[in-house]
Protein backbone atom coordinates (compact mmCIF):
# COMPACT_ATOMS: atom_id res chain seq x y z
CA UNK A 1 0.00 0.00 0.00
CA UNK A 2 1.26 3.49 -0.69
CA UNK A 3 1.78 6.49 1.99
CA UNK A 4 -1.14 8.11 -0.24
CA UNK A 5 -3.39 5.21 1.23
CA UNK A 6 -5.25 2.48 -0.76
CA UNK A 7 -4.75 2.36 -4.60
CA UNK A 8 -7.94 0.81 -6.63
CA UNK A 9 -7.43 -0.15 -10.10
CA UNK A 10 -10.21 -0.57 -12.27
CA UNK A 11 -10.43 -2.98 -15.11
CA UNK A 12 -13.06 -3.13 -18.21
CA UNK A 13 -12.61 -5.58 -20.71
CA UNK A 14 -14.01 -4.77 -24.09
CA UNK A 15 -14.94 -6.01 -27.45
CA UNK A 16 -16.97 -4.18 -29.96
CA UNK A 17 -18.99 -2.47 -27.05
CA UNK A 18 -19.31 1.15 -28.96
CA UNK A 19 -23.10 0.91 -28.15
CA UNK A 20 -22.57 0.71 -24.03
CA UNK A 21 -18.73 1.60 -23.06
CA UNK A 22 -19.01 5.29 -22.61
CA UNK A 23 -21.80 4.76 -19.96
CA UNK A 24 -19.47 2.22 -18.16
CA UNK A 25 -16.05 4.67 -18.27
CA UNK A 26 -18.84 7.40 -17.42
CA UNK A 27 -19.22 5.48 -14.52
CA UNK A 28 -15.26 5.88 -13.24
CA UNK A 29 -15.60 8.71 -13.95
CA UNK A 30 -18.00 10.18 -11.39
CA UNK A 31 -16.73 8.56 -8.74
CA UNK A 32 -17.01 10.60 -5.15
CA UNK A 33 -13.61 8.98 -4.00
CA UNK A 34 -11.27 8.47 -7.46
CA UNK A 35 -9.87 5.25 -8.26
CA UNK A 36 -6.11 5.17 -8.95
CA UNK A 37 -6.08 4.20 -12.15
CA UNK A 38 -8.45 2.49 -14.58
CA UNK A 39 -7.22 -0.13 -17.14
CA UNK A 40 -9.13 -0.87 -20.56
CA UNK A 41 -8.34 -4.03 -22.23
CA UNK A 42 -9.51 -4.26 -25.83
CA UNK A 43 -9.91 -7.61 -28.20
CA UNK A 44 -9.32 -5.67 -31.26
CA UNK A 45 -12.91 -4.02 -31.60
CA UNK A 46 -13.79 -3.31 -35.19
CA UNK A 47 -16.15 -0.83 -34.46
CA UNK A 48 -15.64 2.45 -32.72
CA UNK A 49 -14.61 1.04 -29.16
CA UNK A 50 -11.04 1.95 -29.68
CA UNK A 51 -12.18 5.21 -30.69
CA UNK A 52 -14.06 5.84 -27.80
CA UNK A 53 -11.41 5.16 -25.45
CA UNK A 54 -9.05 7.04 -26.49
CA UNK A 55 -11.05 9.87 -26.69
CA UNK A 56 -11.48 9.92 -22.83
CA UNK A 57 -7.70 9.57 -22.71
CA UNK A 58 -7.23 13.61 -21.74
CA UNK A 59 -10.66 13.89 -19.69
CA UNK A 60 -8.77 11.37 -17.01
CA UNK A 61 -5.32 12.81 -16.88
CA UNK A 62 -7.11 16.03 -15.87
CA UNK A 63 -9.14 14.55 -13.33
CA UNK A 64 -5.82 12.56 -11.84
CA UNK A 65 -6.66 8.98 -12.50
CA UNK A 66 -4.22 7.25 -14.56
CA UNK A 67 -5.24 5.67 -17.62
CA UNK A 68 -4.15 2.37 -19.53
CA UNK A 69 -5.49 0.73 -22.25
CA UNK A 70 -4.49 -1.78 -24.85
CA UNK A 71 -6.12 -2.87 -28.38
CA UNK A 72 -4.91 -6.68 -29.15
CA UNK A 73 -5.89 -10.30 -29.82
CA UNK A 74 -6.78 -12.44 -26.88
CA UNK A 75 -7.82 -15.57 -25.75
CA UNK A 76 -11.39 -14.51 -24.52
CA UNK A 77 -12.92 -12.63 -21.78
CA UNK A 78 -11.07 -13.91 -18.93
CA UNK A 79 -7.68 -14.19 -20.54
CA UNK A 80 -8.34 -10.33 -21.07
CA UNK A 81 -9.07 -10.07 -17.31
CA UNK A 82 -5.92 -11.52 -16.78
CA UNK A 83 -3.60 -9.07 -18.47
CA UNK A 84 -5.48 -6.52 -16.83
CA UNK A 85 -5.16 -7.85 -13.80
CA UNK A 86 -1.27 -7.94 -14.34
CA UNK A 87 -1.08 -4.31 -15.83
CA UNK A 88 -2.89 -3.27 -12.61
CA UNK A 89 -0.57 -1.49 -9.84
CA UNK A 90 -3.43 -0.97 -7.19
CA UNK A 91 -3.66 -2.35 -3.83
CA UNK A 92 -7.41 -3.45 -4.89
CA UNK A 93 -8.86 -4.26 -7.86
CA UNK A 94 -12.11 -4.43 -9.32
CA UNK A 95 -13.80 -5.81 -12.75
CA UNK A 96 -16.64 -3.70 -14.51
CA UNK A 97 -17.57 -5.17 -17.57
CA UNK A 98 -18.36 -2.85 -20.69
CA UNK A 99 -22.04 -3.32 -20.72
CA UNK A 100 -22.85 -2.50 -16.72
CA UNK A 101 -21.64 0.38 -14.74
CA UNK A 102 -20.56 1.58 -11.01
CA UNK A 103 -22.86 3.78 -8.86
CA UNK A 104 -20.92 6.83 -7.96
CA UNK A 105 -20.19 5.98 -4.41
CA UNK A 106 -18.52 2.27 -5.25
CA UNK A 107 -14.94 3.22 -5.10
CA UNK A 108 -15.65 5.33 -1.78
CA UNK A 109 -17.71 1.95 -0.03
CA UNK A 110 -14.57 -0.27 -1.16
CA UNK A 111 -11.99 1.79 0.59
CA UNK A 112 -13.77 2.33 3.20
CA UNK A 113 -14.57 -1.52 4.76
CA UNK A 114 -10.73 -2.28 3.54
CA UNK A 115 -9.71 0.56 6.16
CA UNK A 116 -11.93 -1.00 8.87
CA UNK A 117 -12.12 -5.12 7.68
CA UNK A 118 -8.31 -5.29 5.56
CA UNK A 119 -10.42 -7.93 3.78
CA UNK A 120 -9.07 -9.65 0.68
CA UNK A 121 -12.46 -10.62 -1.12
CA UNK A 122 -14.88 -8.24 -1.33
CA UNK A 123 -18.56 -7.95 -2.85
CA UNK A 124 -21.71 -5.80 -2.67
CA UNK A 125 -25.90 -5.87 -4.07
CA UNK A 126 -26.20 -5.38 -7.28
CA UNK A 127 -29.04 -3.50 -9.24
CA UNK A 128 -30.35 -6.26 -12.16
CA UNK A 129 -31.50 -4.62 -15.40
CA UNK A 130 -34.16 -6.60 -17.19
CA UNK A 131 -34.07 -6.04 -21.43
CA UNK A 132 -38.13 -4.77 -20.72
CA UNK A 133 -36.77 -2.16 -18.56
CA UNK A 134 -37.75 -3.38 -14.99
CA UNK A 135 -35.43 -3.83 -12.50
CA UNK A 136 -34.68 -5.34 -8.90
CA UNK A 137 -31.52 -5.71 -6.46
CA UNK A 138 -29.45 -8.79 -5.94
CA UNK A 139 -28.21 -9.00 -2.55
CA UNK A 140 -25.01 -10.71 -1.54
CA UNK A 141 -24.68 -12.65 0.97
CA UNK A 142 -21.53 -15.16 2.64
CA UNK A 143 -22.67 -18.01 4.06
CA UNK A 144 -20.92 -21.78 4.40
CA UNK A 145 -24.20 -23.00 1.80
CA UNK A 146 -22.14 -21.35 -1.62
CA UNK A 147 -24.69 -20.66 -4.20
CA UNK A 148 -23.76 -17.84 -7.08
CA UNK A 149 -27.12 -15.89 -6.19
CA UNK A 150 -25.27 -14.99 -3.33
CA UNK A 151 -22.22 -13.30 -4.95
CA UNK A 152 -21.97 -10.43 -7.64
CA UNK A 153 -18.87 -10.41 -10.07
CA UNK A 154 -19.29 -6.37 -10.95
CA UNK A 155 -19.33 -5.53 -7.21
CA UNK A 156 -16.10 -7.78 -6.69
CA UNK A 157 -13.37 -6.35 -5.70
CA UNK A 158 -9.77 -8.81 -4.83
CA UNK A 159 -6.41 -7.65 -3.16
CA UNK A 160 -3.67 -7.41 -5.27
CA UNK A 161 -1.63 -9.51 -3.15
CA UNK A 162 -4.29 -12.38 -3.59
CA UNK A 163 -4.54 -11.72 -7.76
CA UNK A 164 -0.43 -12.55 -7.36
CA UNK A 165 -1.78 -16.68 -6.09
CA UNK A 166 -5.03 -16.73 -8.14
CA UNK A 167 -5.91 -16.03 -11.55
CA UNK A 168 -9.09 -16.80 -13.94
CA UNK A 169 -8.04 -20.19 -15.36
CA UNK A 170 -9.90 -19.35 -19.02
CA UNK A 171 -11.54 -22.56 -19.51
CA UNK A 172 -15.11 -21.96 -19.15
CA UNK A 173 -17.67 -19.35 -19.03
CA UNK A 174 -18.14 -19.50 -15.18
CA UNK A 175 -14.51 -18.78 -14.75
CA UNK A 176 -15.53 -15.80 -12.75
CA UNK A 177 -17.61 -18.12 -10.20
CA UNK A 178 -14.71 -21.09 -10.11
CA UNK A 179 -12.50 -18.20 -8.68
CA UNK A 180 -14.62 -17.20 -6.32
CA UNK A 181 -14.90 -20.62 -5.40
CA UNK A 182 -10.56 -21.69 -5.03
CA UNK A 183 -11.35 -18.00 -3.02
CA UNK A 184 -13.58 -19.62 -0.56
CA UNK A 185 -11.93 -22.90 -0.36
CA UNK A 186 -8.65 -20.75 0.58
CA UNK A 187 -10.26 -19.23 3.93
CA UNK A 188 -9.73 -15.30 2.09
CA UNK A 189 -10.77 -12.54 4.63
CA UNK A 190 -14.02 -11.87 3.00
CA UNK A 191 -16.34 -8.96 3.77
CA UNK A 192 -19.90 -8.42 2.01
CA UNK A 193 -21.49 -4.63 1.84
CA UNK A 194 -25.52 -4.85 1.65
CA UNK A 195 -25.08 -1.36 -0.57
CA UNK A 196 -25.30 -1.83 -4.39
CA UNK A 197 -22.49 -0.04 -5.97
CA UNK A 198 -22.74 -1.71 -9.52
CA UNK A 199 -25.36 -1.72 -12.03
CA UNK A 200 -25.62 -5.08 -14.07
CA UNK A 201 -27.42 -5.45 -17.82
CA UNK A 202 -28.94 -9.14 -17.94
CA UNK A 203 -28.89 -9.95 -22.16
CA UNK A 204 -25.27 -11.70 -22.11
CA UNK A 205 -24.34 -15.21 -22.37
CA UNK A 206 -25.14 -16.48 -19.26
CA UNK A 207 -28.80 -14.92 -19.42
CA UNK A 208 -29.82 -16.59 -22.67
CA UNK A 209 -33.16 -18.21 -22.31
CA UNK A 210 -32.30 -21.13 -24.52
CA UNK A 211 -33.04 -24.58 -22.88
CA UNK A 212 -30.55 -26.68 -24.44
CA UNK A 213 -27.95 -23.80 -23.46
CA UNK A 214 -29.17 -23.77 -20.02
CA UNK A 215 -28.47 -27.14 -19.70
CA UNK A 216 -25.36 -26.72 -20.91
CA UNK A 217 -24.40 -23.84 -18.37
CA UNK A 218 -25.61 -25.96 -15.60
CA UNK A 219 -23.07 -28.60 -16.66
CA UNK A 220 -19.95 -26.29 -16.59
CA UNK A 221 -21.22 -25.21 -13.41
CA UNK A 222 -21.91 -28.24 -11.69
CA UNK A 223 -18.01 -29.66 -12.89
CA UNK A 224 -17.00 -26.03 -10.98
CA UNK A 225 -18.40 -27.30 -7.60
CA UNK A 226 -16.85 -31.04 -8.50
CA UNK A 227 -13.16 -29.55 -8.95
CA UNK A 228 -13.56 -27.54 -6.03
CA UNK A 229 -14.28 -30.32 -3.99
CA UNK A 230 -17.90 -29.45 -3.21
CA UNK A 231 -20.92 -32.22 -2.71
CA UNK A 232 -22.80 -33.84 -5.97
CA UNK A 233 -26.08 -32.37 -4.18
CA UNK A 234 -24.91 -29.36 -5.92
CA UNK A 235 -26.17 -30.18 -8.57
CA UNK A 236 -29.69 -28.76 -7.77
CA UNK A 237 -28.06 -25.82 -7.10
CA UNK A 238 -26.91 -25.42 -10.45
CA UNK A 239 -29.92 -26.43 -11.79
CA UNK A 240 -32.15 -24.03 -9.72
CA UNK A 241 -30.13 -20.96 -10.72
CA UNK A 242 -30.35 -21.71 -14.76
CA UNK A 243 -34.32 -23.04 -14.25
CA UNK A 244 -34.79 -19.26 -12.55
CA UNK A 245 -32.72 -17.60 -15.71
CA UNK A 246 -35.02 -19.24 -17.95
CA UNK A 247 -38.13 -17.41 -16.19
CA UNK A 248 -36.40 -14.05 -15.37
CA UNK A 249 -34.27 -13.92 -18.17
Amino acid sequence: MSDEGVRVSLITVTFNSEKTLERTIRSVLQQTVKPYEYILVDGLSKDDTLKIIRDYKDRFESEGIRYRYISEKDEGIYDAMNKGIGMAEGDIIGIINSDDWYENIAVETVIKDYERYHFDLFYADLKMHLPNGMTFIKHSRNRKYRTSRDWNHPTTFITAEVYKRYRYRNLTLHDDYDLILRLFRAGVKTVVDNTVIANFTMNGKSHERDIKKALERCRIKYGIYRDNGYSPLYFFECFTVEFLKLIIG
